[in-house]
């Protein structure tokens, strides 16, 4: 699958990348995306969630009122779950919500990814570009050169690049990242992917 290489003001530069078929022309597999999403969205999850159970409470251990005979509830002490400021019966706990997910599933999910973008027709390769200084004006004009401001998007870079980063950051539906940081929640999530020149050639490298 071969897409013109365009300049960061959006003009055609007259020459063409080939989206290698083993990476973009793939069968998409949708479990190995559903895996891929379901472990990123775990591993999102702090797990800090705590409420105090009977045994916790701080309260007193009088007991409230008779066993027998009162047609209520039989109850101990004021810390009973029946009672309002008692204990939670079975409350949530701090735990760990990440698992473990092979290698080569997280790259068929990733290349999938990529597949559905290159079918949709939803990836614009751009030439390699540098940024003189943090401006977000600037990044916002690389947006609308290639008509996709107000669209989410992912840029993809082969490297970290400090001013391009701080300069998307305060864009709300714009994104960057690297090859090898890239995962399939965020190519899925964005509406249209960029990739620069160099990133092209990264990615063929990663997923050869």
């Amino acid at each position: 699958m071969e897409v013109s290489v365009v300049k960061y003001s959006g003009e055609d530069t007259g020459r063409k990348v080939t989206l290698a078929n083993n990476i973009f022309g793939i069968e998409p597999n949708d479990h190995a995306i559903y895996l891929d999403v379901k472990q990123y969205l775990a591993n999102q999850r702090q797990g800090t969630h705590k409420s105090k159970e009977k045994a916790e409470i701080a309260k007193s251990t009088r007991k409230i009122k008779k066993q027998k005979g009162t047609g209520t509830a039989r109850a101990g002490s004021a810390k009973s779950p029946i009672f309002r400021g008692g204990g939670r019966v079975f409350g949530p706990r701090p735990r760990n919500y990440s698992f473990k997910l092979n290698k080569k599933v997280k790259e068929l999910a990733r290349k999938s990814a990529l597949a559905y973008k290159a079918t949709e027709s939803n990836i614009a390769v751009v030439e390699s570009f540098n940024l003189e200084s943090p401006k977000t004006k600037e990044y916002l004009k690389l947006l609308v050169n290639l008509s996709l401001d107000g669209k989410k998007s992912l840029l993809v870079l082969p490297d970290v690049d400090k001013n391009i980063v701080l300069s998307s950051r305060n864009l709300k539906n714009a994104k960057v990242t690297t090859a090898a940081q890239m995962n399939t929640y965020d190519v899925l999530h964005a509406d249209n992917l960029i990739i620069s020149e160099e990133a092209v050639k990264r990615l063929e490298e990663l997923y050869h």
